[in-house]
C-alpha cells in the first residue's frame, strides 16, 4: 500500500503523523511511504531521517494526497485540504467530527473512508489512540492555567502552590479520565488544592486511593459542579464522550459568578467543549475573556510540544497503521473488529452512531 504523510497545516501545528521508526516498520513490510518535504521539521525530524528508513520525499501536499491509498495525519483536514481528498481513500487521523461538521459532510460527499483515532475503542472506555495526546493535554492544561493566573497575563495573581501562611490555589478538574488524571497529577505536583469531579465512582475511588487524601473527589452533578467552579481559581474541562459532542456542564451563569481573573482551560474543546462560553482558539491567540474570566481553548494543545507528542502518537498508532496497510480497510475491518469503532465515514455513510447523531445524518452500521 502507498501511505502518505502530509505536513500539518493547521495554525501552529508542529506534529507529524509518523516518525522514522514508524516508516521503517512499514517499508520493511513492503509498503511505500510518501513524506511531504519538511513534514517532520516541526518535530525536529529532518527529511534525511525518513529517507534512511526507506521513505520517499515528495515536494507538495498535492502529491502526497494524490498518490496515497491511505493518508496518515495528526489533525483533521481543514478547508485547503478538502479538494485533495478522493473517493475510496483511507484517512487515518484525529477527526473530531462532532465539532467539525463541515469536514464530516465533505468526507461523506467525497466518499472518503474516515478512520478516527479518537473513537477506536478495543474495550468500552479504552481509547488507546486518544490516550497519549490526552495525557499531554492534561499535563499542559495545568501549566497553561498556572501561567494565565499570573497578573501580567490578566489573571487574579494566584500562585497555585501558595506559600506558608497563604492559601494554595484552588483547581477544579471536571472529568477524571486520562486528561483529568494527568491534570490532577500535575496540579498536585504544583501543590494546588485540587478537586476532581466525575460520574464514575470507581474513577473517584481510584484517585482518592492514589492521592491518599491530597485530592478531594466529588460526584459530578450540577450542584457540585457549580459550587466547585465558583470556589476555584482554575477550572479544567476534561469531559469526553467518544465520538459525541461534549456535554456543556459549566454554564454561562456560573462563569458570571466566578471571581474576576479566574481561568478556564477547556481541554474538551475538540469535541465542542464542556463550558458554555468556550470556543476554539489557537496557539497564536490562545485566550479571550468572558465576564472577566480568562478562557483558554486551544484545540491542539499537544502541538506546542511536538517532539514529545509525535513520538508518543506514533508509538500508539503504528500497529493499527500496519494492519490497515497489510490488509486494506475491508480486510482490517473483518480481521479485527476494533476498527469498526474507529470507522466514522465509509462509502458515503456514517457507521458510528454518536458521530451520525452529531452530524445530523442517518446511522448506517457497517456490514462485513
Amino acid at each position: 500500500m502507498r501511505i502518505g504523510v502530509p505536513k500539518e497545516i493547521k495554525t501552529q501545528e508542529f506534529r507529524v503523523g509518523m516518525t522514522p521508526a514508524g516508516v521503517q516498520i512499514l517499508t520493511s513490510r513492503g509498503h511505500t511511504v510518501l513524506i511531504e518535504q519538511g513534514a517532520g521539521l516541526g518535530s525536529s525530524i529532518p527529511d534525511d531521517h525518513y529517507v534512511k528508513v526507506g521513505a520517499r520525499i515528495v515536494a507538495t501536499r498535492e502529491e502526497v494526497w494524490g498518490e496515497a491509498d491511505m493518508v496518515v495525519k495528526v489533525k483533521e483536514p481543514i478547508a485547503p485540504e478538502f479538494p485533495l481528498m478522493r473517493k475510496g481513500q483511507i484517512l487515518f487521523t484525529y477527526l473530531h467530527l462532532a465539532a467539525a461538521h463541515e469536514l464530516g459532510h465533505e468526507l461523506l460527499k467525497r466518499g472518503v473512508d474516515g478512520v478516527a483515532y479518537e473513537t477506536l475503542e478495543p474495550t468500552p472506555g479504552d481509547l488507546p489512540l486518544l490516550t497519549p495526546m490526552s495525557a499531554v493535554a492534561g499535563r499542559m492544561a495545568v501549566q497553561a492555567g498556572a501561567m494565565y493566573l499570573e497578573r501580567e497575563r490578566g489573571g487574579k495573581g494566584v500562585l497555585l502552590g501558595g506559600v506558608p501562611g497563604v492559601r494554595r490555589g484552588r483547581v477544579a478538574i471536571i472529568g477524571g479520565g486520562v486528561v483529568g488524571a494527568n491534570a490532577t497529577r500535575i496540579a498536585v505536583g504544583f501543590g494546588a488544592n485540587v478537586t476532581v469531579l466525575d460520574v464514575n465512582l470507581k474513577t473517584l475511588a481510584y484517585l482518592d486511593d492514589v492521592y491518599t487524601g491530597r485530592v478531594s473527589t466529588q460526584y459530578s452533578d450540577p450542584v457540585n459542579i457549580e459550587r466547585c467552579v465558583l470556589e476555584s481559581d482554575l477550572v479544567i474541562g476534561a469531559v469526553l464522550i467518544a465520538g459525541a459532542r461534549a456535554p456543556r456542564l459549566v454554564t454561562e451563569s456560573m462563569i458570571k459568578m466566578m471571581e474576576p481573573g479566574s481561568v478556564i482551560v477547556d481541554v474538551s474543546i475538540d469535541q465542542g467543549g464542556c463550558v458554555e462560553t468556550a470556543r476554539p482558539t489557537t496557539h497564536d491567540n490562545p485566550t479571550y475573556v468572558v465576564h472577566d474570566v480568562i478562557h483558554y481553548g486551544v484545540a491542539n494543545m499537544p502541538g506546542a510540544v511536538p517532539r514529545t507528542s509525535t513520538y508518543a502518537l506514533t508509538n500508539a498508532t503504528i500497529k493499527y497503521v500496519t494492519k490497515l496497510a497489510d490488509h486494506g480497510l475491508e480486510g482490517a475491518l473483518k480481521s479485527d473488529p476494533v476498527f469498526i469503532s474507529a470507522l466514522n465515514t465509509y462509502r458515503g455513510t456514517v457507521p458510528h452512531a454518536a458521530v451520525a447523531e452529531a452530524l445530523g445524518v442517518a446511522h448506517t452500521p457497517f456490514r462485513a
